[in-house]
């Protein structure tokens, strides 16, 4: 009896320890599936309050890494410029300034020419760089594109440059001459001589200062703030009377026509100049007893019609490797051809520059020894009441036609988009 008795007091306590054992494995699981793990701390990272919205409004391109190097966060910038590819961080150098930043906590800054996505050509992105920390775990990295910043200072630089050139060349001109008056103040004809042409390099020099000025204000001013309509047969007006001196001392003839009644929106002053720049060009690049024709019509564009004024000559021509080029500053395709004109390569900077604040733009057709046609076009005013008045001596049933002014005084008509004739030969 004694013995069964043990048994089941035994028996009894082995049940007790086997249900005590039981319940405290099943809270000790449930523990174990409340604590976070290493892994869901590793993929499911969290950014401190606040820096989400920052990160969105921030103009630099913006990337947040986690210990792993692994993008937790990035701008669409971020994904323009290619930083960012397949969730990882693409370029290598900003990665080790990432794990250098983590591994020391100091802030690091550095410029970098990165390849441009989806190009076969050398050009590269001027970026700068930034990484700071971002709590105990994260990086940040900040990339500011500097491209364009690079190629304002580039073209500033050159600027200055070919200005110091330009200017140096008739201020040593205008120095020598001096010197040469002084010395032959006993020959009147040798002070005749080179006080004429101290008088030519004055001018010349003077030409370069004013269209430096001219160059500087339509680059700084809105043409929009002075806007007034603009009729286009007074401007051509403007520009065959600004060279009629030039063209009847080589015999050329100025023909003006096309359209009437075309009206431009913007500034007054501007317009003048550009289309007088284009004249001149066609003028001074011109041979002797050759004609210059400036035509005006409407053409129908999506939004909405268009002015084109055309400007064609038969001088030199232009070659294909110089077309892309007449609009920079200061290029001349005949530099030559430029110094004997007085031409400062400004001229056709400053169309470009006025056409593109007017909201059109000017173009080039040329061919070698054929001459040249320089179209600007810009968006016509709107004119609520169009009247029918004529450019002065159109017929009634004409209004497309060149008026020919002819050095003895007379004017002929004809059309002022067919070519020109060949320029005639001299003898």
């Amino acid at each position: 009896m004694d013995v069964n008795a043990a048994v089941a007091a035994a028996a009894a306590i082995a049940g007790v320890l086997t249900g005590v054992i039981a319940m405290l494995a099943f809270r000790w699981s449930e523990r174990d599936q409340k604590r976070p793990t290493r892994t869901s701390l590793h993929t499911d990272p969290v950014l401190p309050p606040g820096v989400d919205t920052v990160l969105s409004v921030l103009r630099s391109s913006a990337v947040v890494l986690d210990e792993a190097d692994a993008v937790v966060k990035a701008s669409s910038a971020a994904y323009a410029l290619g930083l960012v590819r397949g969730g990882k961080l693409a370029v290598e150098p900003m990665v080790k300034m990432a794990r250098d930043t983590r591994r020391d906590g100091e802030i690091r800054q550095v410029e970098l020419d990165l390849p441009r996505r989806g190009t076969g050509r050398g050009e590269a992105l001027a970026v700068s760089a930034r990484v700071a920390p971002l709590g105990s775990r994260l990086v940040l990295l900040l990339v500011e594109d500097l491209t364009e910043a690079r190629r304002i200072e580039a073209v500033r630089r050159d600027f200055v440059a070919n200005v110091s050139h330009e200017l140096k060349t008739p201020v040593g001109a205008l120095s020598l001459l001096s010197e040469a008056v002084m010395d032959a103040s006993d020959d009147p004809e040798a002070v005749e001589r080179f006080a004429g042409r101290m008088q030519i390099e004055a001018t010349r020099l003077t030409n370069l200062v004013q269209e430096l000025i001219d160059l500087s204000r339509v680059q700084n001013d809105d043409p929009l703030e002075d806007a007034e309509p603009v009729r286009v047969d007074e401007l051509v007006a403007e520009a065959v009377d600004r060279c009629r001196h030039q063209a009847g001392t080589k015999q050329i003839t100025m023909a003006a026509g096309g359209t009437a009644d075309l009206s431009i929106w913007g500034n007054r002053g501007q317009l003048a100049a550009a289309l007088g720049n284009l004249v001149e060009n066609a003028v001074n690049y011109s041979p002797a007893r050759t004609r210059v024709g400036i035509a005006a019509r409407r053409v129908t564009a999506p939004g909405g019609d268009l002015i084109e004024i055309a400007v064609t000559d038969q001088g030199i021509g232009i070659s294909d490797k110089d077309k892309e080029r007449v609009f920079e500053r200061f290029y001349r395709v005949d530099p030559a051809r430029s110094r004997a004109t007085g031409g400062t390569g400004l001229g056709l900077a400053i169309v470009k520059h006025v056409a593109a604040s007017h909201g059109g733009e000017v173009t080039v057709w040329s061919s070698e020894g054929q001459g040249s046609t320089f179209t600007l076009r810009l968006p016509e005013a709107a004119v609520r009441d169009r009247v029918t008045d004529h450019m002065p001596g159109l017929d009634e049933d004409d209004e497309t036609g060149h008026h020919l002014a002819q050095p003895d005084g007379t004017t002929t008509v004809t059309s002022p988009y067919e070519p020109l004739p060949a320029p005639e030969v001299l003898p």
